[in-house]
């Protein structure tokens, strides 16, 4: 943490009592999956024959009927996706599952985020040379009204594929698959979209297995596409439940095998990530926001079309693509949280607002939710963060918001739509995340209804910052076995999240690191052993204190082929 808004430190509880592990596995890594719920080796077992069936998921056999009746009289099928990584795999796992399963003509389109917006828009049908016979959309089509209408109106049926909730009024779409429709019983409402994707794909594969298509060949396999919904969901920041973990796990090791498509191990190259090593955290970190660059400042095609090849000469050239875009965003993303911190200084300053909205003309579209999403976490409140939707629509503003536990952004969209019909334009998404559209006359008084609702449901203790932690690691416990259990023993994420520890330590001896860095020897004054740790984004000001209670991940660190523990500390502060 950066300092701005230290987090009270509190210690999670066992959720019950844990039994039937073997002595292999750490005590220690027992404690952190009781703290989760997760009691007995059983649940912690990822085997995909424990994958919520697809039979499960309503929706599901209307649409596969559909596919299979244009797939059968050779039609065109055009998947409609989205510039996120989510929308990006969610598309290639479409485009590779079909073709697998027959389809001989089947595209793709991205929305251009600054021409199209958001979704199946009627913009984006208007740009179509031609329609194709049916439109599949990927992790976007719940909201769009207007673009399901007109497709059907000009004869193209459409099947929607989504994961974010619903407005009041749905598309007249042919069919419709989402976890979080009203009265739709899917155990997992945490499916991302490329996980929606995959199970429909996996109901068409069963609709034709049915009717006797593989009665004489093989089925096609559609486990090689798990890489891709691992990416995705991990990407997505959805919570990771049990049937999340499984499809996680599963596209791990894959990529760890070796057997990832080409463009995700050219990801991970450019990224200096090892296959044969990768975490989830790897594909948050290091994939993931190489993909979200092109969506954010060009085009995701380019991020589509690095899934889509086989050749691997040609995914190390989009891969390099994707890591110099992703290296413009950074440089960009850092200005403008620069100037987003003096603007919340200026706001929390004059009116102690709860829910904080920032404007600036010169940012960029693509990037104000990872804006709104550094301030959300520095200044623990409610972000809105809004730029005007393109060089041409300056006094069009794009809105992207995130949220703390306690305030559901989504909903406070709605309730701000109700009250005062007409100010938003648009606006869709979860309860950490959302976005909006709106007029810039219309901003101040959306910035004032916004703060009203945050003071309103937020109260003093939601403001205070908690950091959970996994309590104390006894002597000699934070030792390279149970760092690796604990990288092993994932995946670690949103809703199940990495382990982290607190302990007290003395200061050794520390250094500089880069600019902005510590390298720390410490040593546990319990034993007097001593231990390695680094602490990334340090205020250049300070040092850190002789004796300090630290909250840190426990980590592998790898030099010239040999394995050392290395504790990553994310928050100290004076013993």
């Amino acid at each position: 943490m950066d300092g701005l808004n230290p987090a009270t430190v509190r210690r999670r509880e066992p959720l019950g009592a844990s039994h039937g592990w073997s002595p292999q596995v750490h005590p220690a890594l027992q404690r952190v999956y009781a703290a989760r719920g997760v009691l007995t080796p059983d649940e912690a077992e990822y085997r995909l024959a424990r994958l919520l069936a697809p039979t499960q998921l309503g929706g599901l056999d209307a649409a596969a009927a559909l596919l299979a009746e244009v797939i059968d009289a050779g039609g065109d099928i055009l998947v409609a996706g989205d510039y996120d990584c989510d929308g990006a795999t969610g598309t290639a796992v479409a485009v590779r599952a079909l073709q697998r399963l027959g389809a001989s003509r089947v595209g793709y389109v991205i929305p251009d985020r600054a021409v199209h917006g958001y979704g199946l828009s009627a913009a984006l049908i208007e740009s179509l040379p031609r329609l194709p016979s049916l439109i599949l959309t990927v992790d976007n089509g719940v909201a769009s009204v207007e673009g399901v209408a007109l497709a059907q109106a000009r004869g193209c049926r459409v099947i929607v594929t989504d994961h974010h909730l619903p407005g009041d009024v749905l598309p007249t779409a042919d069919a419709m698959v989402n976890p979080n429709l009203p009265d739709e019983g899917f155990p997992s409402k945490a499916l991302a979209g490329v996980g929606v994707m995959f199970y429909l794909m996996l109901a068409l594969r069963a609709w034709l297995r049915a009717r006797g298509d593989y009665a004489d060949r093989p089925e096609p396999d559609l486990s090689g596409l798990l890489d891709l919904v691992a990416l995705g969901t991990v990407a997505d920041l959805v919570p990771l439940d049990f049937n999340n973990r499984i499809l996680v796990d599963a596209g791990l090791r894959r990529i760890r095998s070796g057997r990832a498509c080409p463009g995700i191990l050219g990801l991970l190259e450019v990224g200096k990530r090892d296959p044969a090593r990768i975490s989830a955290s790897d594909l948050g970190f290091a994939v993931g926001p190489r993909l979200n660059a092109a969506g954010r400042l060009e085009d995701m095609s380019l991020g589509v079309e690095c899934l889509l090849t086989d050749d691997v000469g040609q995914a190390r050239d989009y891969a390099e693509q994707l890591d110099r875009i992703n290296r413009e965003r950074r440089a960009l993303q850092s200005d403008m949280v620069e100037e987003a911190q003096v603007l919340a200084d200026d706001v929390l300053a004059d009116t102690r607002a709860v829910g904080i909205c920032l404007y600036e003309p010169s940012w960029h579209p693509g990037v104000i939710g990872l804006v709104a999403s550094r301030v959300k976490d520095q200044r623990h409140r409610p972000v809105v963060a809004f730029a005007p939707a393109s060089a041409e629509q300056p006094d069009a503003l794009r809105g992207s918001a995130r949220s703390i536990s306690g305030f559901h952004i989504r909903d406070a969209l709605a309730l701000i739509d109700a009250r005062e019909p007409g100010l938003i334009e648009r606006f869709g998404g979860h309860a950490m995340a959302a976005g909006l559209s709106l007029p810039l006359a219309h901003y101040p008084r959306f910035a004032e209804l916004f703060n009203q609702l945050a003071s309103e449901t937020l109260s003093a203790e939601q403001l205070s910052a908690v950091l959970h932690t996994d309590g104390e690691l006894a002597p000699g416990e934070a030792g390279l076995e149970l760092a690796q259990q604990l990288r092993q023993a994932g995946p670690w994420g949103q809703a199940f999240p990495e382990p982290l520890f607190d302990n007290v330590f003395d200061c050794v001896n520390w250094r500089m690191m880069g600019e902005k860095h510590w390298r720390l020897r410490l040593r546990d004054p319990r034993d007097g052993r001593h231990l390695d740790a680094v602490m990334f984004n340090i205020d250049v000001d300070t040092v850190p204190p002789a004796r300090l209670h630290a909250v840190y991940e426990l980590a592998v660190n790898e030099w010239q082929g040999r394995l050392e523990v290395r504790m990553i500390l994310r928050q100290i502060g004076p013993a």
